[in-house]
């Protein structure tokens, strides 16, 4: 039997793994990256978010979450109410178009879901999901140590 150390980082990357090449096959359609997935996730989700909160919710740093805004902007996915002083705080909406994607990512992600989860009982999830939201935290706790 492999070791917990192996067993655990190496299912994890495998999963990370899958979900980043199902993002980039995706996307690919769109000619979009895997992590605007998030984004227009999220804009779909939640109806209006500044980068800030994007930041936040996507995981990524100022920099990327600029990039993948102007990206969709340009592509006329999102649009922004730019009336703030700071474009970083004014909210970005989806387009039609956007809807449209967001859309169908949220059903593609429901879908895989589903599909990743045959198997499990809705016990057995649920303690999958506070057993990984434990873990996160305990990691983030010893991160925040070094």
């Amino acid at each position: 039997m492999k070791e917990r150390f192996e067993t655990f980082t190496l299912l994890l990357s495998k999963i990370n793994r899958s979900i980043r090449k199902i993002k980039t096959e995706e996307m690919n359609e769109f000619n979009l990256k895997s992590n605007h997935v998030s984004c227009l996730f999220y804009l779909f989700k939640m109806g209006k978010l500044t980068a800030t909160d994007l930041c936040e919710l996507c995981q990524e740093d100022k920099a990327t979450t600029s990039r993948l805004l102007e990206h969709l902007e340009s592509n006329n996915y999102v649009t922004c109410d730019s009336s703030q002083k700071k474009r970083y705080n004014s909210y970005f909406v989806l387009t039609e178009k956007g809807v449209k994607l967001g859309k169908f990512i949220s059903d593609k992600i429901n879908k895989i879901l589903d599909e990743a989860s045959i198997g499990l009982t809705e016990e057995n999830r649920k303690i999958m999901y506070d057993s990984l939201t434990l873990i996160s935290n305990n990691l983030d706790k010893i991160c925040g140590n070094y």
